[in-house]
């Protein structure tokens, strides 16, 4: 039994994903680290890469029976190799489905949208989250094992330790069981994007009501800092943008090192989404808005003359 399992969270086509670093960052203070990868595809320099940040063993699981795509699949196939006193993941849907399979077969205790984890004076496993949108921060320890602790995306700074290649270890798994009466119909995959995943970027760039439908300075500035692009909930209900961007206490959380919120008011719900972030920059022409009690940084103007002026200044400074 290793004492730490990371659930690396990676694209389909085999590429690792940054946040998967940060949680490997963060298993490395509870014990030695071994990593799981469900699924076919997967860069050959990935084991390589784990070595380097610290992973000593990583698990490559293949499904022979069912879509790995389905949540309850890779649940099943996480619960075969799931053989460690830690989990570790990072907070996304799929990643919380995937726990809730794994809690539901072991009786692990499982907290999702962490901040840090780490072991107290007794050996328990204990993780930070903020709740009541981001005004209190608590102390959860896991009495049950496994413990499995999701980790916001941005929480823990990624950093190598410059080991040996991860060694590999092969699983087949069968999990047809767990997903009876299921048939995936469809499949779309997500159009190919520069931007950064927005659940890990450590820029976003977030539209809300006082866009009125128009994103187009907010990308621009996006795409000079090489951040993604976000909206509150107004914004993706009257459909001016995907809900896939949406971020809130009903949508992605974000934990970024900066966040500009333009035309956004500051709801609770979307500040539930997004007040952990490290810089805050609100613009907005009401100085009453909320979204201002929460900002390092605000601006009271209007975004279309404001956002189009920094994205200039950056352009002229070479960004």
């Amino acid at each position: 039994m290793s004492d730490v399992l990371v659930l690396l969270d990676h694209t389909e086509d085999g590429a690792l994903r940054p946040a998967a670093l940060e949680a490997v960052t963060a298993g490395r203070g509870l014990g030695e680290v071994h990593a799981v990868w469900i699924g076919e595809a997967m860069a050959a320099d990935v084991p390589e890469h784990l070595g380097r940040f610290g992973v000593t063993t990583l698990h490559r699981v293949r499904v022979t029976d069912a879509d790995v795509r389905l949540t309850a699949v890779q649940g099943a196939a996480l619960v075969a190799v799931a053989r460690s006193a830690v989990v570790l993941g990072t907070s996304g849907f799929d990643a919380k489905e995937v726990a809730a399979h794994l809690a539901v077969a072991t009786g692990a205790g499982v907290v999702s949208d962490a901040t840090a984890v780490r072991r107290d004076g007794q050996g328990r496993v204990v993780a930070d989250k903020t709740v009541l949108a981001g005004t209190w921060t608590t102390e959860c320890a896991v009495l049950t094992a496994p413990a499995v602790v999701l980790l916001k995306a941005g929480a823990v700074v990624a950093a190598a330790t410059g080991g040996a290649p991860a060694q590999v270890r092969e699983h087949e798994v069968s999990a047809a069981s767990a997903v009876r009466g299921i048939r995936v119909v469809e499949h779309t995959p997500t159009v190919p994007s520069d931007r950064p995943d927005l659940g890990s970027a450590e820029i976003v760039v977030v539209g809300g009501r006082g866009t009125d439908g128009d994103f187009t300075p907010l990308e621009e500035l996006a795409d000079v800092l090489g951040g993604a692009v976000g909206a509150t909930r107004v914004a993706t209900d009257e459909g001016w943008i995907g809900h896939e961007a949406q971020i809130g206490q009903t949508g992605v959380t974000v934990t970024p090192r900066l966040y500009i919120g333009a035309g956004v008011s500051g709801a609770v719900h979307h500040r539930g989404g997004m007040q952990a972030s490290g810089t805050i920059v609100a613009v907005n022409p009401d100085p009453e808005a909320p979204i201002f009690e929460i900002a390092d940084y605000g601006i009271v103007g209007d975004l279309f003359e404001v956002i189009p002026a920094v994205t200039a200044e950056l352009r002229a400074r070479g960004r």
